[in-house]
């Protein structure tokens, strides 16, 4: 039985980590419109999320297979300082460019998600791991409830002061790995050499993808990412332009996504994990997703605080349901000194998505929002569809990856 007490200080990392991100989501388009004219605030946050994604994209399969060759600890600080050097420089600000470079900095050291998933697959037992990712994910919810409504407060009192407050938070969350995180990695499970093709992002790629059903298990996954990824990207600027709200009613109104991943991740899924198998949990996460996505193309037609709440709740429920069940179903597919690269390549694919999906949704926004959702249910429906299929639960990567 594998020791479960150094979990509780990644979950303590975690919620500091959630309540530094949460705090500065409600203000960005505000920064960003700072420096450009209100029509193009929209492209401006296309631009920094997509200049942050590329970066990922390329280093977090590489910070992954690092973190098997020298454990994950040390990674996880490499990140989370990384974190902190960005969202300083994003709050000193004083121009465009610089927003962009802390997105740069920020983005080339993101490995603290899919390290943080490592140390979780490496501390529990395969059965074990899917309840676990739910109780991080609902640790995240709770971030999530007061983190935008003190950006909000924050924010008003000085638009830079909640990057600077976040980037306290996360410093916080590197003394707390430096001082009480175990190394979950032993050194006789670690990756024993490393070379330049370790280096190359796309070799990774092609390790992982070499296995048929684990390149399968991924594929409804890229769609999931490519639909939330619309949600995340467009939702703030969307209540910001169609409902009128300002930063503190977003804040306020985002504490329901701390409220529902909390409910769903920690309370609902545990009792679900009891009745039902993991497929159809995602299943039907997937349509709970694609119905919040259907509530607010509803909302640009009727105007509703009350069904944008409702479209809230199905999202972030229907998020929580399908992501846990298959972060657990990714963990069970590669043995312990594969789990960084696999968390790795899992993170870049969620990069590439949002790399690609602001500028894509930028675009249509600009056409129409309302077409924006309906893209976002029909990649809902193709990865309901792909999932569904009947799949091996389990995949091996051969000795050679």
């Amino acid at each position: 039985m594998k020791s479960k007490k150094k979990l509780w200080i990644v979950i303590a990392i975690v919620l500091l980590n959630s309540i530094g991100m949460s705090i500065v989501l409600p203000l960005l388009p505000f920064l960003v419109g700072k420096y450009l004219p209100s029509e193009q605030v929209v492209v401006g946050m296309s631009l920094l999320m997509s200049v942050f994604a590329a970066c990922t994209f390329f280093s977090a399969p590489i910070l992954g297979v690092l973190s098997d060759r020298y454990g994950r600890k040390n990674i996880l600080i490499v990140s989370l300082l990384g974190s902190v050097i960005g969202y300083v420089i994003f709050g000193i600000g004083g121009a465009l460019w610089i927003l962009f470079l802390g997105r740069i900095i920020d983005g080339i050291t993101a490995g603290n998600i899919s390290t943080l998933f490592a140390i979780v697959s490496d501390n529990t037992e395969p059965d074990e791991r899917t309840k676990w990712f739910g109780y991080i994910g609902s640790v995240m919810g709770m971030g999530k409830i007061g983190g935008p409504a003190l950006g909000g407060l924050l924010g008003s009192i000085q638009l830079s002061l909640p990057f600077f407050v976040t980037a306290g938070l996360i410093f916080l969350s590197g003394l707390l790995t430096y001082f009480l995180l175990p190394e979950s990695l032993p050194p006789e499970k670690r990756v024993k050499h490393i070379t330049a093709a370790n280096f190359n992002t796309f070799s990774h790629f092609r390790d992982i993808f070499r296995l048929k059903a684990l390149k399968l298990l991924l594929l409804p996954g890229v769609f999931f990412y490519a639909a939330q990824g619309i949600f995340q990207f467009n939702f703030i600027i969307f209540l910001k332009d169609v409902y009128k709200w300002g930063p503190a009613v977003i804040g306020s109104m985002l504490t329901i996504v701390g409220v529902c991943d909390i409910f769903t991740r920690a309370l609902l899924l545990p009792w679900l994990l009891k009745r039902f198998n993991e497929r159809s949990i995602g299943i039907s996460g997937l349509i709970g997703l694609g119905s919040g996505l259907a509530l607010i193309l509803a909302s640009t037609v009727i105007h509703s605080a009350i069904i944008i709440s409702l479209a809230i709740a199905f999202i972030i429920s229907g998020a929580g349901l399908f992501e846990t069940t298959y972060n657990g179903s990714l963990s069970r597919s590669v043995n312990e000194d594969k789990q960084g690269k696999l968390q790795g390549v899992n993170q870049s694919l969620q990069s590439l998505n949002n790399m690609l999906i602001p500028l894509g949704a930028a675009a249509v926004y600009f056409y129409n929002p309302g077409m924006l959702y309906g893209i976002a249910i029909l990649t809902v429906l193709t990865a309901i569809y792909i999932y569904k299929k009947p799949l091996q639960e389990t995949a091996t990567i051969d000795k050679s990856l």
